[in-house]
């Protein structure tokens, strides 16, 4: 989608007035553009990298922090783009409220105080020195890229830097040239600008339209009199320039490991209201570490109402922190903050250093929740409208949900969630986060270069915070907390679930296979299934028959069930679509049974050179390892384990597995079908009768699901995986 103007005539500069376009897109944005000659002739001396830094910023003091004291922003990007030789641009967008909306003038004012402050400050030698050090850091840290990654970035630089540069230049900066930072900064000038507003509230007064994607703007001049203003615009004392970072790392060592260390995580405190996991790195050697922790109150999906106020209490703590995390994640220091069915996930990850300082601000934060009034007017009417484009996203996405709803134990609906934002107030949130956190669960795992005894030292401070709530007196049960399930389809049952939708042209089919419990047995199979269907598949229902430009397989394994599905999103009729389906699938039936052994050995290789492929970075070894504490399973060699078995995986096993749980007419086949049915015609797409072909299809053999809660309450549940290591659940034991 175009986001800038075809411009006609000449290309404006000095002396002009700046031009100002409207486009009718979704969002409410707002594109400030600069044309500058200087930014190539600096590229050594990277003065672009410095006014970004700052520009960008989004602690105290910046031009994002003030926009959002004032209600008229929630995200700002800045930064240069370099087109042809000679010359680039500097852009800065802002991601407008409605309220901003209606306050562009004094928006693009604050940008230039901000930069009249930076003029009249000027260029500061400790914030390039600083800006130096990170990407020294970042460099000397880096992580393995992935190949192709890694040669785009390289091919790129090529074009710009001498071959002995080509891996360090972006991050490199030679020398200290404030007369270049003054350079660039003095050619960020009103009446040198270019700004674009985005929003459909233009639609009716788009008088233009771009000739390729014909995308309708408006062009107008920007009178003279506002121009002039931003010209002589006073400073604004709340914008100032940021403070050292205090969480740039200083100590790199690398912690002694135990030679008798454990090979897995093990449990090193565990208590009614808190359980801790540990696991120091011995493969990575980085000075890194990741830290996670799960916090847990049934509170928080008791019904539609706590769970939208569990999603506003995390979206609200997120907004507060981010000023006082920015500098964090500029130091390659991450919190990430999840809301979840149960309540809060947190991971803080990156360099060792300064973790424990990042964790006691969030405690500090968690256990003292404060709702800025403003902030949550702002954020609630953003989440509604997440809610309400719900309706709007592919037909592939509402496939993906309607199935997780139908076969999930405990889902609220999205037309459910946005009924009860209704009684979403300030004050029901407040109260929510104080019941919330006085009676948690909190689950944590800490990896990386961390020792036991460190370990041991920050989990004593988070008992600390928990032990001063109720959670001590009156702890959360392990019954509270038991995993949801997935409910279990029969032997011959055949499903199709309905959904129209007036937002899109195409439709979407999608067949779901189920295949039984999680076992190590189950999972190897569906994940053979998957191996050996997945190029055939795409290349049948894609390539050879045209159905679609979406279309996917593969397995489904969520709440201890197993599965196989299809996607396909087309313009055709789902009725046809899932037919072709299983003219594929039949036929292919015969492929597999006729397929050679050295082929079938290949596919067995390829699935187990897959599964054996080692963590890349430590990030990827905890997100491994904590899979498994996550789903309580525990089985850390599953891998190992699960290629084991599929060694020993024969051609008439794996023949025979398909027939019954796959094939049309297995004994053992469950189907879940789920159509989303376009209610837009196109002349060029036939009708869907014309589609179904004459004989019986499988159309007759589903059951209509037309009641969910009838559909749930006939149905068994399937039993969570077992824990492989013999360890009790997380959480409080009554009395019994």
């Amino acid at each position: 989608m175009a986001t800038s103007p075809v411009w006609r005539g000449s290309l404006r500069t000095e002396g002009e007035n700046s031009p100002h376009q409207r486009c009718p897109f979704v969002d409410n944005q707002l594109y400030h553009r600069r044309f500058n000659k200087v930014l190539q002739i600096g590229r050594k001396f990277k003065p672009d990298n410095y006014l970004t830094h700052l520009i960008g910023h989004e602690g105290k003091g910046s031009i994002l922090s003030e926009l959002r004291r004032l209600g008229w922003c929630n995200d700002l990007m800045a930064g240069h783009q370099n087109t042809q030789n000679g010359f680039g641009f500097f852009d800065i967008v802002v991601d407008l409220t409605q309220e901003g909306l209606e306050h562009v003038d004094d928006i693009v004012n604050i940008i230039f105080q901000y930069l009249r402050m930076l003029r009249e400050e000027g260029p500061k030698k400790w914030i390039f020195d600083e800006c130096v050090k990170l990407n020294e850091m970042r460099f000397r840290f880096k992580e393995k890229e992935q190949p192709e990654n890694l040669v785009t970035h390289a091919v790129s630089s090529m074009q710009i830097f001498p071959l002995e540069e080509v891996l360090i230049a972006p991050y490199l900066s030679n020398e200290w040239r404030p007369d270049l930072i003054s350079g660039l900064l003095d050619e960020l000038r009103p009446s040198k600008s270019r700004i674009v507003i985005v929003s459909q509230s233009f639609e009716p007064t788009c008088d233009q339209a771009e000739p390729y994607y014909k995308t309708k703007y408006g062009l107008e001049r920007i009178p003279t009199d506002i121009v002039q203003s931003w010209e002589k615009c006073d400073l604004n004392e709340n914008l100032k320039l940021s403070l050292p970072n205090s969480f740039i790392p200083t100590n790199f060592d690398i912690a002694d490991v135990p030679s008798d260390g454990p090979k897995h995580p093990t449990i090193i405190l565990d208590t009614p209201i808190l359980r801790v996991w540990h696991k120091q790195d011995n493969q990575f050697n980085k000075p890194k570490a990741c830290m996670r922790f799960d916090m847990s109150n049934p509170l928080a999906s008791l019904d539609p109402l706590n769970c939208n106020l569990n999603h506003m209490m995390v979206m609200l703590l997120k907004d507060q922190l981010n000023e006082y995390l920015y500098d964090a994640e500029l130091a390659n220091l991450k919190l990430n903050v999840v809301g979840k069915s149960g309540g809060i996930d947190f991971t803080i990850h990156g360099f060792s250093d300064k973790q424990v300082v990042l964790l006691e601000k969030l405690l500090d934060h968690l256990f003292d929740f404060r709702v800025d009034e403003k902030r949550f007017d702002i954020l609630k009417e953003e989440y509604v409208r997440s809610l309400k484009n719900f309706k709007a996203e592919q037909p592939y996405q509402h496939s993906i949900y309607y199935l997780a709803l139908l076969l999930t134990e405990n889902a609220w609906a999205n037309v459910e969630l946005l009924d009860a934002m209704e009684l979403v107030t300030y004050d029901r949130v407040n109260n929510f986060a104080k019941e919330f956190f006085q009676r948690l669960h909190t689950e944590c795992f800490i990896f990386g270069n961390v020792t036991k005894q460190h370990a041991t030292e920050v989990a004593g401070r988070v008992n600390t915070r928990l032990e001063a709530t109720n959670a001590s007196k009156l702890p959360i049960l392990a019954r509270q907390m038991l995993k949801k399930r997935e409910y279990k389809l029969l032997a011959g049952d055949s499903y199709l679930f309905e959904k129209e939708n007036e937002y899109h042209k195409s439709s979407c089919t999608q067949l779901y296979l189920q295949c039984g419990a999680q076992t190590d047995h189950t999972n190897i199979m569906v994940n053979l299934v998957s191996q050996v269907l997945s190029e055939p598949c795409y290349d049948c229902l894609r390539t050879k028959e045209q159905l679609g430009y979406i279309v996917f397989s593969g397995v489904r394994k969520v709440n201890g069930a197993n599965g196989i599905r299809i996607i396909v999103q087309s313009a055709k009729h789902p009725t046809f679509v899932e037919d072709r389906i299983e003219n594929f699938l039949q036929t292919y039936l015969q492929a597999i049974e006729d397929m050679p052994l050295d082929e079938f050995e290949r596919h067995k290789e390829a699935l187990a050179v897959k599964k054996l492929e080692k963590p890349k970075t430590i990030f990827q070894q905890f997100i491994q390892f904590y899979g498994e504490i996550a789903m309580q399973t525990y089985h850390f060699e599953r891998e190992e384990a699960e290629v084991a078995i599929l060694r020993k995986i024969s051609k008439s096993d794996f023949v025979d597995y398909f027939k019954k749980f796959i094939a049309k007419d297995g004994g053992e086949r469950r189907v879940l079908s789920v159509h989303i049915v376009s209610k837009q015609t196109d002349e060029n797409v036939s009708e869907p009768k014309e589609e179904e072909p004459l004989e019986i299809t499988n159309m007759e053999r589903h059951k209509c699901i037309s009641d969910i809660v009838a559909f749930k309450s006939c149905k068994e549940l399937y039993p969570i995986a077992l824990p492989f290591l013999d360890i009790k659940a997380k959480g409080a034991r009554s009395k019994l």
